[in-house]
């Protein structure tokens, strides 16, 4: 798996604010959303595209268009919700699919309680959204999911990882032959004992909805 760290002054801006325990949920929802945006940019940079002849108002010329088929974008619910409008600000014209994964409390593993994904994903590229890579378990089940339905090329975007989580990830997706890809706002220093990340920014979800 390749891991981009997307090293920008404003990414870093807007990640101190979501950090912050006083920032309240609308604003923090208002910050997760443009930090996505930003994130998408970085992670677009490989989209499938194919070229497209267009007429300016002085002359004919070759532009791009994305390629068929288009891109899948694919949130874990439920904190991935919070990030599907950054990134469909930056690909309007993809299709979305949800997948549903909860983690289990004691023993940190995800189960998936939801799917709404296309059958066959032949030949997609997969772009997951899940603000937090921490024990690494959710994204690894997603991205094991997409695989065996066909996609091709998948690329996650989180807010913030662990190492612990990117070195499980590796490990456990080695054997995969295809191209894998993290986004990240940033790579924190650790997980504690429960399984958070440190210094991170609490729950993500509970932070985006307001609701446990």
């Amino acid at each position: 798996m390749r891991v981009h760290v997307a090293d920008h002054p404003l990414i870093a801006h807007k990640l101190t604010y979501l950090r912050d325990k006083r920032t309240d949920t609308p604003t923090f929802r208002r910050l997760a959303d443009e930090l996505v945006t930003l994130l998408a940019y970085e992670a677009t940079r490989e989209v499938r595209v194919s070229p497209f002849e267009i007429e300016t108002p002085v002359a004919t010329t070759t532009g791009i268009h994305l390629a068929s088929p288009k891109p899948l974008v694919v949130p874990i619910l439920r904190a991935g919700l919070g990030m599907l409008d950054g990134m469909m600000r930056m690909l309007p014209t993809a299709e979305v699919g949800f997948l549903g994964l909860v983690r289990n409390e004691e023993t940190l593993e995800a189960h998936t309680y939801a799917n709404r994904l296309p059958e066959d994903l032949d030949k997609r590229q997969c772009y997951v959204l899940d603000p937090m890579l921490a024990t690494g378990g959710t994204l690894i089940a997603a991205i094991q999911y997409l695989v065996e339905r066909g996609a091709d090329d998948i690329t996650a975007i989180t807010l913030l990882s662990a190492p612990e989580g990117i070195e499980r990830v590796q490990a456990e997706l080695a054997h995969i032959d295809l191209p894998v890809t993290l986004v990240t706002g940033a790579i924190d220093e650790r997980l504690n004992e429960h399984g958070y990340i440190v210094p991170g920014l609490g729950d993500a979800g509970d932070r985006l909805y307001g609701v446990v």
